[in-house]
C-alpha cells in the first residue's frame, strides 16, 4: 500500500491548526489605527508571523524548512517532514465581516505538474479572523491539502490555463482523507467542461472584433 502523509491522514493537521490559532491569538496587538481597516495590511502581518514561526509551531515534525519564495511563487512557506513528504503551504487570510471574496489558490497546470510526485502536497492554511479595535481575533483555521477541499466550494477562474479558486471564502467544505486520485480526476472533468465554454467565449470575442474591424475599415483616416 502506498504511503501517505501522517500529518494529513491522521488528526495531526487538525492539531496543527489549533496550535496556530492559539499562537496567533496569544500575539501582542500588531495593528495600528491606520492598518486595522486594511485587509491586505492585516493579511501581510499575519502571514509574516506565520512564516517566521511555522517551523517552531510544527516542532519535531519538520526535517527541512524554507520561507524564501518569490512573490508569484506557489507557496509562502515549505517544509519536508521526517518521512520525506514535501509540503508547500499557501497562507490565505479572510476577514469574516467581508461579504464575499474568491481567493486564487493555484494554476491548474502548475498543480498538475507538482502532483506528478506522490510525495508533494499543496497545502492551504486559511485563517479566518475578526478585528476588535486594533486586535486581530482568530476565529477559525483550516490547514489541509487542496485535495481535501470539496469541489462544491471551488471554482475555476479564466486566467492562463485556469486558476483554482475558493468560490466564496465564507464557505469551505472539507472531505477529510479524500483520495488524491479521485480529486484530480474531478479536476480533469471540471476542466473538460470549463474549456469548451471558454472556447465559446473566445469565438464570440473574435466575431465581435471582426465587426469592430469592419467598422474601422470604413472610417476615413
Amino acid at each position: 500500500m502506498k504511503k501517505k502523509s501522517l500529518i494529513f491522514y491522521t488528526n495531526k493537521y487538525k492539531e496543527i491548526a489549533e496550535k496556530i490559532k492559539t499562537f496567533l491569538n496569544n500575539q501582542k496587538d500588531f495593528l495600528s489605527a491606520r492598518t486595522q481597516n486594511s485587509p491586505r495590511a492585516v493579511g501581510d502581518a499575519i502571514e509574516n508571523i506565520i512564516v517566521e514561526n511555522f517551523k517552531e509551531i510544527l516542532g519535531d515534525l519538520v526535517s527541512e524548512y524554507s520561507s524564501s519564495f518569490a512573490r508569484r511563487a506557489m507557496a509562502d512557506l515549505a517544509f519536508t517532514d521526517k518521512d520525506g513528504f514535501y509540503y508547500v503551504v499557501d497562507v490565505k487570510t479572510h476577514r469574516l465581516d467581508t461579504k464575499f471574496n474568491m481567493p486564487n489558490l493555484t494554476s491548474v497546470e502548475r498543480l498538475s505538474r507538482f502532483y506528478e510526485e506522490d510525495v508533494n502536497y499543496f497545502s492551504l492554511l486559511k485563517i479566518d479572523y475578526q478585528i476588535e479595535g486594533t486586535k486581530v481575533v482568530i476565529k477559525h483555521i483550516v490547514f489541509a491539502p487542496i485535495e481535501f477541499f470539496n469541489w462544491n466550494c471551488l471554482t475555476i477562474g479564466a486566467l492562463g490555463w485556469g486558476q483554482i479558486q475558493i468560490a466564496n471564502a465564507n464557505v469551505v467544505n472539507l472531505v477529510p482523507k479524500n483520495s488524491r486520485k479521485k480529486w484530480m480526476l474531478d479536476l480533469c472533468d471540471t476542466l473538460l467542461e470549463f474549456y469548451p465554454k471558454e472556447i465559446g467565449k473566445i469565438t464570440e470575442r473574435i466575431d465581435h472584433f471582426k465587426k469592430i474591424r469592419k467598422f474601422w475599415e470604413k472610417k476615413k483616416d
